[in-house]
């Protein structure tokens, strides 16, 4: 007798809407959703963490010259091009994931295969013996570059899965909104502790104003080093059994039967898709919404609040009001459809951010009391449409899928959700530049800060961090309006694909049972 799974509770089939026995589990949703938190750990230490490794420890900064330029410059530079680099190669990736052909299926597949060479490209981009010069760079960079093409080779997959577990835009959205959870949380988790593990580890070297003391500044470089990549090992550690879990526990139901299609095929596929094409425009426009998440966030509370460990608060405060969004995803959902929920809540979120804006003054570069708690108040209002952005865009690519397979008769999941992880990766280019960016801008150096920091400078720092955000969220939602897939649409698309399936093959079972 098959032992029952401690998921197969009615509380779980309630929670993703699923039915025992039939089609996709709660077991294998939460397998799929823990995979995700493990993947996040990863690819936040990376995104978040990995560019003030560079400028901060290794000592790529305004002191450097590298290749030209200062270190900060090119950091941001390497940056920009890796990222887009690697978004790049999302597509490439999507048509590979379309091509493969397992006894696993063709997304599962690379939770099992890529998990041990992404541990070990995360420890080796934080190696504490990169010199700061040319050749420490071009090593640097070069293992950067490879961490990237890696890490897509198993995410464009992972998002793909969705769609391949189940079609119905409900139980997916539910189960997607669970997965969002446990990847924000897993992300969270990485961006909370070390910001406090590393304030904490290099106290002795600052002086009482909370700024590092130039006589230690090789001493406070070392120490980061290290602890940087003592994090990235225990963080790999945690991961990759998820990662294999992940793989273990779920099940492809949803597949096209045609031929594997082409590269080139798949692109053309790409442009007929054109709901998918408006969610990527909309994910360029608002590559920027979230800059003061990425390093740009964490130079600011090292610099500016002088407190490195205020980093944590700051993303910390975004939480409730994205935790909110999302655990109420389905019901806006239903209500409002996702068109206008993702509208009306970036909206908010550009107003938001336009208020914290003008809480800045620029005469003492600063923020008063009263300007602070605006702007806590603005960070919580602004979680909204980052919970509601980070759930309803995968549901909707989703959606698109089901477009693309009624237009075409094709469904190409490896390509279409190769849209999202461009996307991510597009904002995450934008948030390391900017940021960087800012922190060149700024003139603050990273071994004398106390006597490099100027008004102007940090009033610089504010301006691109947060006006980038208002016109990014402004952008956003421009493309959306154009946007027509609807909750009834979606529904008659997926009836309609199952009756063409169904008269060209009368004698086939329902599929997905």
């Amino acid at each position: 007798m098959e032992k029952t799974s401690i998921w197969d509770k009615p509380i779980f089939h309630k929670l993703f809407g699923t039915t025992s026995g039939k089609g996709m589990q709660p077991k294998e949703a939460m397998a799929y959703s823990i995979a995700g938190f493990g993947q996040n750990l990863i690819c936040t230490v990376i995104g978040s963490y990995l560019t003030i490794f560079m400028t901060d420890a290794l000592g790529f900064d305004l002191n450097a010259t590298i290749f030209g330029t200062t270190g900060v410059v090119a950091v941001a530079w390497l940056m920009l091009g890796t990222r887009i680099f690697d978004a790049l190669n999302d597509p490439i990736m999507g048509s590979i994931v379309d091509k493969t052909r397992t006894k696993w299926g063709k997304c599962r597949p690379y939770l099992k295969w890529m998990a041990i060479p992404i541990a070990i490209m995360t420890m080796l981009c934080f190696l504490p013996f990169y010199p700061s010069n040319d050749t420490g760079f071009v090593f640097a960079g070069l293992i950067y570059v490879i961490w990237s093409v890696v890490y897509t080779v198993a995410d464009v997959p992972y998002w793909g899965l969705s769609t391949a577990m189940e079609n119905n835009t409900n139980i997916r959205g539910n189960m997607l909104t669970v997965a969002r959870l446990f990847c924000t949380a897993g992300a969270g988790l990485v961006t909370i502790l070390i910001p406090i593990i590393t304030s904490a580890v290099t106290a002795k070297y600052k002086g009482e104003d909370g700024l590092l003391n130039p006589v230690y500044a090789a001493e406070n470089a070392a120490t980061l080093r290290w602890t940087y990549f003592i994090c990235a090992v225990v963080l790999v550690i945690i991961a990759m059994p998820m990662f294999f879990y992940g793989f273990k526990n779920t099940k492809e139901r949803f597949q096209s039967e045609a031929e594997a299609p082409s590269f080139g095929h798949n692109l053309k596929l790409l442009f007929k898709n054109k709901e998918l094409l408006l969610i990527v425009l909309s994910g360029i426009f608002g590559a920027a919404r979230m800059v003061y998440t990425y390093t740009g966030g964490l130079y600011f509370c090292k610099y500016a609040l002088k407190n490195e460990s205020a980093y944590s608060l700051l993303t910390m405060l975004v939480i409730p009001g994205g935790l909110v969004a999302s655990v109420m995803v389905p019901y806006l959902t239903k209500k409002f459809g996702k068109k206008w929920t993702f509208i009306v809540s970036h909206i908010l979120g550009g107003l938001a951010m336009l208020i914290m804006y003008f809480m800045w003054n620029s005469e003492t570069g600063s923020l008063s009391q009263g300007g602070l708690i605006v702007c806590i108040v603005c960070m919580v209002i602004i979680g909204i449409p980052q919970g509601i952005s980070n759930i309803m865009t995968y549901a909707m690519i989703g959606d698109t899928v089901e477009y693309l397979e009624w237009k075409t008769g094709e469904r190409a999941e490896g390509i279409c959700f190769a849209m999202q992880t461009f996307i991510n990766k597009i904002g995450m280019a934008a948030g390391a530049f900017i940021g960087v960016l800012a922190y060149s801008m700024s003139n603050i150096s990273p071994s004398n800060p106390g006597g490099s920091m100027t008004t102007e400078g940090l009033n610089k720092l504010w301006n691109m961090l947060v006006l980038s955000g208002v016109i990014s969220f402004i952008l956003c939602v421009i493309p959306m309006f154009f946007y027509t897939i609807t909750e009834k649409r979606q529904k008659e698309l997926v009836e309609e694909i199952a009756a063409r399936k169904a008269a060209a093959n009368p004698a086939a079972e329902s599929a997905g049972e």
